[in-house]
């Protein structure tokens, strides 16, 4: 829970509307409806995904980018098209496949494995 607000909390709600859709939504409908609705599924559970992850990633991914000594992914783009990282590129490397694979765990967590 997040203060001010009171249970149930942002992932309370993505979870129960999710359940929704999953149990009752996409067994009692068929075609199109149903293909939104397992759509909607998959979207809602992204999002409890970020809300649990979310802030642990976004403080790994700040840490290191500061670590490359740049301060945003457009930063580290420009610092790698410039050669600036070139005598760093193991650690760029290490650091661009963790930041793929944190993003895979919220989009798509069975993906990598």
């Amino acid at each position: 829970m997040t203060e001010p607000h009171d249970v149930p909390d942002a992932a309370g709600l993505v979870q129960a509307v999710r359940e929704f859709l999953e149990a009752d939504v996409v067994g009692a409908t068929g075609g199109r409806v149903r293909f939104h609705a397992r759509v909607a599924v998959n979207v809602l559970a992204m999002v409890e995904r970020e809300l649990a992850m979310g802030a642990d990633q976004a403080a790994r991914h700040a840490t290191g980018l500061a670590a490359l000594g740049v301060g945003s992914e457009a930063e580290l783009a420009a610092a790698i098209r410039t050669g600036a990282l070139d005598e760093r590129m193991d650690e760029v490397v290490a650091f661009v496949r963790a930041t793929v694979r944190d993003k895979l765990d919220v989009t798509n967590p069975g993906y990598a494995d």
